[in-house]
């Protein structure tokens, strides 16, 4: 896992401290959980992850308290706007009518999520077609 964010500009080290240090934790939590199943309403490795479980789990890891789903993520997280994203920072996405995604930035291209459509929890790049189609905007929970 190491060597997928080992290149990444975006993400800091622990000898950073502070918000580098917390961000580079919150990545490394997230990346630790792909390829776990995708399981509606999971939140923890033992029992699977849906997309804002996967998110949820993640900043509980390294300290930061956030709402549990989707929507909730999104409205109460600080406003990113795209050109500005960052490791650690969240995306966010309607799916379809009602339905919300998440993800957690890994690097400025690519987020992990919990996928219903491949069942694993998986990385994918911000900028296909799909995923463009559907953003709604980004937020964090950190400085």
């Amino acid at each position: 896992m190491l060597m997928l964010v080992s290149g990444c500009s975006g993400v800091g080290s622990r000898e950073d401290g502070g918000d580098a240090g917390r961000r580079a934790d919150l990545v490394l939590a997230g990346l630790s959980l792909i390829g776990s199943p995708y399981v509606y309403g999971g939140e923890s490795p033992r029992e699977g992850f849906d997309c804002s479980g996967l998110t949820f789990y993640a900043h509980h890891r390294v300290g930061v308290s956030i709402p549990r789903t989707a929507k909730a993520q999104k409205k109460a997280s600080r406003p990113i706007p795209i050109d500005r994203l960052r490791s650690g920072d969240m995306v966010f996405f309607k799916t379809a009518p009602g339905v919300y995604h998440v993800g957690l930035m890994v690097d400025r291209e690519r987020f992990v999520h919990a996928s219903s459509s491949r069942s694993r929890v998986r990385l994918a790049r911000l900028n296909t077609p799909y995923w463009r189609a559907h953003y709604l905007g980004a937020g964090t929970y950190l400085n």
